[in-house]
């Protein structure tokens, strides 16, 4: 099963895109914003799943690209 692309606060400041799975961050950038933008890009490329952690670390949202486990009806 493919990882996750994570968003998530930086230890040092900045936000960083990480793989489930992985020991070290893809990128690191100064907004989440930027974080997000690079994030989406890998999960649309490689059709993973897209997961924005708040500044608290929490989960804040999912986006899926892909191979959907619960994709829309209709």
């Amino acid at each position: 099963m493919p990882e996750n692309v994570h968003v998530t606060p930086h230890p040092d400041g900045g936000w960083r895109v990480k793989k489930g799975g992985a020991t070290i961050a893809s990128s690191k950038h100064n907004t989440q914003k930027e974080a997000i933008d690079t994030a989406r890009d890998i999960v649309r490329r490689e059709g993973l799943e897209l997961v924005i952690h708040g500044q608290d670390g929490r989960i804040r949202t999912k986006d899926s690209h892909g191979n959907d486990p619960y994709p829309p009806k209709g």
